[in-house]
């Protein structure tokens, strides 16, 4: 069997039953999943997501509420102009589309927000449509099992690209089918830090495994830090206007950052130009 067969057979058996992968999600859950799941994990996603899922069942739901309340269910899943974005999208889409996710790649890329892995994630998981879906985790088995290497480039390359849409099946069912499982095989199995290869249904067909798990040799591959930086400032400013049932005082909302003036006002400059927070007529601060 194929790598592909092989991922796919192993997904059928040991796929998460998670809510947007269920029929009753339909497109409109796909999307809200893949705006919460951009660099956040499945356990913080879910309780938001079902939370979010109950209040705005359908984009117009959404649409014709304010962005803010969008920011304020938002909760600490972090970069919340992701909920500005997909408050965005579901205008548009009750705009432009009747209320309906669109299936065409080409319609759900010029909705707010959405971009290439959006948007082929979007049509293959919702519509069963063939796109080559390369998010992290896909990238990351494709540089393994297929090029021997243990971590794929920063950016996705017009070679990692040409890979992907080579060996992307030809009957669409069957393409869609690839995306969730190499997709799941990522997440759980050829994960970056521990992959567990002995478990892998792949592993005696894998390029990087067959040649001995040579380690990474490009650039160092640094995490990503939060303690004290602007994101966990912003964060903290954030938290005080969604708890807040009218604007605030700036005396309360800074008191929400005291230690260090200067961040704490560039915090909030990028939190007005992102528009995920307006200042009134008499100087307090609220969500949009």
């Amino acid at each position: 069997m194929s790598a592909i067969e092989l991922t796919v057979s192993w997904y059928a058996a040991h796929r998460r039953d998670l809510p947007w992968r269920r029929p009753e999600a339909g497109a409109w859950g796909v999307l809200v999943s893949e705006f919460m799941l951009q660099q956040t994990p499945v356990n913080r996603v879910l309780p938001v997501y079902q939370a979010w899922m109950r209040r705005w069942p359908k984009p117009g739901d959404l649409a014709a509420e304010p962005g803010g309340e969008a920011v304020r269910a938002w909760g600490r899943l972090g970069y919340p102009r992701r909920a500005l974005r997909l408050h965005g999208a579901a205008a548009a889409i009750a705009e432009r589309h009747e209320g309906i996710v669109p299936a065409d790649y080409t319609d759900l890329r010029a909705l707010p927000g959405v971009g290439d892995y959006t948007a082929a994630a979007v049509a293959s998981f919702a519509y069963g449509r063939r796109h080559a879906v390369l998010d992290t985790n896909v990238r990351r088995v494709l540089a393994r099992v297929y090029s021997g290497e243990q971590y794929p480039a920063t950016a996705v390359s017009a070679a990692e690209r040409a890979l992907a849409e080579k060996i992307l099946p030809e009957r669409a069912a069957d393409a869609a089918a690839w995306a969730a499982a190499s997709m799941e095989l990522g997440a759980l199995v050829c994960t970056a830090k521990s992959p567990r290869c002995a478990d892998c249904p792949v592993a005696a067909v894998c390029a990087w495994n067959k040649a001995g798990r040579p380690e990474h040799t490009g650039p160092a591959r640094r995490g990503q830090t939060y303690a004290g930086t602007d994101r966990q400032c912003r964060g903290a400013l954030l938290a005080v206007l969604r708890a807040a049932s009218a604007p605030v005082e700036a005396d309360t909302l800074f008191a929400a950052w005291p230690a260090d003036e200067e961040q704490r006002g560039r915090a909030l400059r990028s939190l007005l130009e992102d528009g995920l927070t307006v200042r009134t007529a008499d100087g307090r601060y609220a969500l949009p």
